[in-house]
């Protein structure tokens, strides 16, 4: 049985990014193979498609979920599909322990799942002939930096087993494009934000923890004195740049996904504040290690390459994610 659909790989496509990746990509018209461990990564999440009509077996056959260990390899957990389908035409590479206080504790794991994920991805791109990888990397490359915004061409100094983890990554992916010509593109997020973000892990994004606080009148905590700034970018804007990144002809690229814009934690603990009704109060904690202090996004590349441009003001944002 062929397949008239191309067929796109979304590594930890249960996840919170990955199931808004899924989904878009679904709309599209492709067909989208998830591989995840489940364990951050969520079947609820792409509840949508789970009904028989859109397996690959179905009338409209547009989604296969395969439990897989990215950091393991991917090879005989795609071969079932490949054989019967077709190739994979592209990859968006997403799995990852993505929690910087959980690479600080455990680097050997962080390291093993994320620089040795990427490599597993990268060499199954390279013997298989992949036409396209995207990879999520992160404003965490750059580590502590002074000049604002943030530019591409800023010298990389992470500042943590995760930061080095992506970094090292991102030159993996060009390598493999430079002497294996596997077509790759990096994308560092910013602080990426939105619907199905888990609040219940420690190490989730502060907006989504602050959402679930806000709604329940519950006391906000913040880490610090609040005054370090990041840039808030919603997943629909990152999502856009995800397809738009993994559809183009780009190599050996790399660009910056945040809007431009940064907030101070404590101004956005306050806007939450507001618009879950003002019940809840806000505190300090002491700082945690390994944190960058301030960040804004350059994404004049963003724009330039790959037409994208980030659209959704942080309180639309805020208010769909608190819905």
């Amino acid at each position: 049985m062929s397949s008239h659909k191309p067929i796109v790989v979304v590594t930890g496509g249960a996840g919170f990014i990955g199931s808004h990746t899924v989904d878009a990509l679904i709309e599209a018209g492709n067909r989208v193979v998830v591989l995840d461990d489940f364990r951050t990564g969520k079947r609820a999440n792409l509840a949508r498609w789970l009904a028989p009509e859109h397996r690959f077996d179905g009338a409209h056959a547009a989604l296969e979920i395969v439990t897989c260990d990215v950091a393991h390899g991917i090879f005989a957990a795609l071969e079932p599909i490949t054989s019967r389908y077709g190739r994979v035409e592209r990859i968006v590479h997403l799995a990852a322990q993505v929690s910087v206080v959980a690479s600080i504790a455990n680097p050997l794991v962080d390291m093993s799942v994320n620089y040795g994920g990427t490599l597993h991805v990268l060499e199954y791109a390279r013997a298989c002939n992949v036409s396209k990888v995207a990879f999520a990397s992160s404003a965490a490359v750059y580590g502590d930096v002074t000049e604002m915004p943030v530019a591409e061409t800023t010298p990389c100094r992470p500042v943590s087993p995760y930061g080095i983890d992506k970094y090292a990554s991102e030159l993996a992916l060009d390598y493999y494009a430079s002497v294996h010509n596997v077509p790759t593109t990096a994308l560092r997020f910013f602080n990426v934000y939105g619907p199905r973000q888990d609040p219940t892990s420690p190490y989730s994004g502060v907006i989504s923890i602050f959402a679930d606080r806000a709604r329940a009148g519950a006391l906000l905590t913040i880490f610090g004195d609040g005054s370090q700034t990041r840039d808030f970018v919603y997943v629909g804007d990152v999502v856009r740049a995800l397809l738009a990144a993994v559809a183009d002809g780009n190599t050996r690229t790399v660009a910056n996904v945040g809007t431009g814009r940064e907030i101070t934690v404590l101004e956005l603990a306050q806007t939450i504040v507001a618009l879950g009704g003002g019940a809840s109060t806000i505190a300090h904690a002491p700082a945690r290690g390994g944190e960058i202090l301030k960040s804004r996004a350059n994404v004049d590349r963003l724009r330039d390459r790959f037409g994208v441009v980030a659209q959704t003001p942080l309180v639309d944002g805020l208010r769909a994610t608190l819905a």
